[in-house]
């Protein structure tokens, strides 16, 4: 590609945004997200990707990636989100917290437009999407939250072409956009990363209190079938008592049909020093979830036959037997009740289980 090429893409890749105002001083804030960056001309928020530029904020990074694959959708992770079919997932640069164990902060952490190598636009995207056989796209590796606006309009793409659009987020996003976004969002996994604001401020630079509004704002004002994902990280977050009032807040505000994750941290990033989680803590924070109520918890990042699946809360039968991403056995019903009782699995089925199973494959697509 020659260099007019590459100026004429990076220039198309600057839209103009409204979450914001200006300030007394001349600064313009961003009113995206909870971090409420104030800038001065050619300045950028923490974010990486917005930025203000002739007195507004803008988004550069608009139409283009860090990467496209196909992959499961129990990767992302949904287990109750048209299980077994494939999904195609992409991701930008940046993001809006800065958690010091990340485990994309290749992406995330990125500061070089280099990282976005991939261009496509809506149209193109949802129509590869299609063609691939993928009944959903996933926007993920860094937060959606940060290209709104991109994100909002692939989600247009894909629906008019019957394909479905999957958030994977840290949920810290103020109000208004927070209202805007789900409009056009049929699924969601929310990282939930501790319950304590301690953790939330010293390893993530954020606050915990607008995580737990965007799950509150998904079960009670929206339709989003959404799942919550906590990484266990040794010495940070795996206590028993902290563990057992997330699990009681989720049954307390979301009800007990919500999925919770509990996923083992690696060492990453800015934490290479702690060790990896054993499987045993996170067997503890499954078991302690189900006897707080929770009709489905799971373990995530190892292998665990019962820990990956999906159990029947009326009967205890395995009416979706996972090994690691493969589906080992389906006992659902079309409309997604149990074979064995007839008991309701909550969750968004569509006839049999897909057969995508453990499958990646990388995609290029052009605009």
């Amino acid at each position: 590609m020659g260099l007019h090429e590459t100026m004429r893409q990076l220039a198309a890749s600057v839209v103009p945004t409204k979450y914001w105002h200006k300030l007394e001083d001349g600064r313009i804030q961003c009113d995206l997200c909870p971090r409420f960056c104030k800038l001065r001309e050619g300045q950028r928020g923490m974010c990486f990707v917005r930025m203000c530029q002739d007195d507004q904020i803008v988004l550069t990074t608009y139409g283009r990636s860090s990467g496209f694959c196909v992959d499961p959708i129990e990767k992302k992770p949904l287990n109750h989100f048209l299980p077994g079919t494939p999904v195609l997932s992409f991701g930008t640069a940046g993001c809006n917290l800065a958690c010091k164990f990340c485990q994309n902060w290749d992406i995330s952490k990125s500061r070089e437009i280099d990282t976005l190598a991939d261009a496509a636009s809506p149209e193109a995207l949802a129509e590869v999407a299609e063609r691939l056989g993928c009944r959903s796209v996933a926007f993920t590796y860094n937060d959606p939250v940060i290209f709104h606006e991109y994100a909002i309009d692939v989600a247009h793409a894909c629906h008019e072409r019957g394909v479905k659009t999957v958030a994977v987020t840290a949920g810290y996003v103020c109000d208004e956009p927070r209202r805007e976004f789900y409009r056009f969002m049929d699924a969601a996994n929310v990282d939930l990363k501790a319950f304590t604001e301690d953790f939330y401020w010293q390893l993530t630079k954020g606050h915990l209190q607008p995580v737990l509004d965007t799950l509150v704002y998904l079960k009670h004002e929206t339709d989003v079938w959404f799942e919550v994902t906590t990484l266990i990280i040794p010495g940070r977050n795996d206590s028993d008592a902290e563990i057992g009032r997330l699990a009681e807040w989720v049954m307390e505000h979301l009800g007990p049909d919500v999925p919770l994750h509990f996923s083992a941290f690696h060492p990453d990033w800015q934490m290479l020093d702690v060790p990896p989680t054993p499987p045993a803590t996170l067997d503890k924070a499954r078991d302690i979830a189900l006897r707080s109520g929770i009709r489905y918890a799971y373990t995530g990042n190892v292998h665990d036959l019962e820990g990956g699946s999906t159990i029947c809360h009326q009967c205890g039968q395995v009416v979706i037997a996972r090994d690691w991403y493969v589906l080992k056995a389906w006992n659902l019903s079309d409309d997604g009740c149990c074979s064995n009782c007839g008991t309701p699995c909550a969750g968004v089925f569509e006839g049999p289980a897909g057969t995508w199973g453990a499958k990646r494959l990388p995609v290029r697509i052009g605009r």
